[in-house]
């Protein structure tokens, strides 16, 4: 079979699909069905086989022994590492076949890792990073970092092992990146027991309208993931500890809360996320506005897209 126009398929390849972007390399026994779709600059290494229901992106990389069932949906720029393992039926049956296999997406930029498991179902969301050998049980995060079975939240791109800073790390003077400012609070120490106090419009950079306080999250459990129009919030992890992961659609951070003199400011148009509960996490958040469902941005497509729109970030 003539290889489509523009497309490398080795000798010992079969491309069936004629919907193969230019540029793309196809090879040894690699076998690609008919109603496949791949874009352009993609590359299929040996013994790949990917059904007729799968869509791939342009400039995807899908390393030896991968196979792609009905239902996948790679991105762009995706990379697959070898012997990476899809699933598209939670309960398979020989010769049972459901009407429709359920959707798997692997959203751009994200890597998956040699011999990974993905259930079926779940979303790899864009810029993620899921570790060899992780078995993913749930949808991944834009941006995250996850290793293990199941697999866990260990951090986010770009922020890995750079958080900064925790109770060691002794006096903070406030920080700047995309408008997020760490804050430290006065300690007043007393042999009848420790204070420390913020005053709202003052030392503080509003005055909040709400408060809410998180407690009792699994230490697996993430929290947050979302972004807020016209919201400031401040977070005090006033009992044990937490991560916080911060991006203002173009600079990502990531901070310890593990003081209650420490508190972390999140201008509007800042996606933030806090993970790593230690089993005593308290963490007390000041926001400036009454609750309006309006106001969140949960989607982080839609985040980048207004930022990039010129609504953010906030400086």
């Amino acid at each position: 079979m003539a290889a489509p126009e523009g497309v490398f398929v080795h000798a010992r390849a079969l491309c069936e699909s004629r919907q193969v972007g230019p540029g793309s390399r196809v090879w040894a026994f690699a076998h690609i069905l008919p109603g496949a779709r791949l874009g352009a600059e993609c590359n299929v290494c040996d013994h790949v086989f990917i059904e007729n229901d799968v869509v791939v992106g342009d400039r995807v990389t899908i390393k030896c022994g991968v196979q792609l069932w009905d239902g996948i949906e790679l991105g762009d720029d995706v990379f697959i590492g070898p012997n990476a393992t899809f699933c598209n039926d939670r309960m398979p049956r020989s010769k049972c076949y459901p009407a429709e296999y359920l959707k798997t997406r692997v959203e751009a930029r994200a890597s998956i890792g040699a011999n990974a498991t993905v259930l079926p179902g779940l979303t790899i969301g864009r810029n993620a990073m899921v570790g060899a050998g992780a078995v993913v049980t749930r949808s991944v995060p834009p941006n995250a970092v996850v290793v293990g079975n199941p697999a866990r939240i260990v951090g986010y791109v770009d922020t890995l092992g750079q958080a900064e800073p925790g109770v060691s790390s002794g006096p903070v003077a406030p920080t700047v990146a995309g408008g997020v400012q760490l804050i430290r609070l006065p300690l007043v120490k007393d042999m009848r027991g420790d204070l420390t106090v913020g005053e709202f419009g003052r030392s503080l950079p509003f005055t909040p309208r709400r408060y809410f306080m998180v407690m009792n999250v699994p230490s697996q459990e993430v929290r947050g993931e979302h972004a807020h129009r016209e919201c400031e919030q401040l977070l005090l992890c006033v009992r044990g500890r937490c991560q916080v992961m911060t991006d203002d659609g173009s600079v990502r951070r990531e901070f310890t809360l593990d003081d209650p003199t420490l508190g972390l400011y999140l201008p509007p148009m800042t996606w933030g996320v806090q993970y790593k509960h230690s089993a005593d996490a308290l963490l007390l958040v000041f926001a400036s506005h009454y609750y309006d469902a309006d106001d969140y941005i949960r989607d982080y497509q839609c985040f980048l897209d207004t930022v990039a729109a010129g609504s953010g970030p906030a400086t």
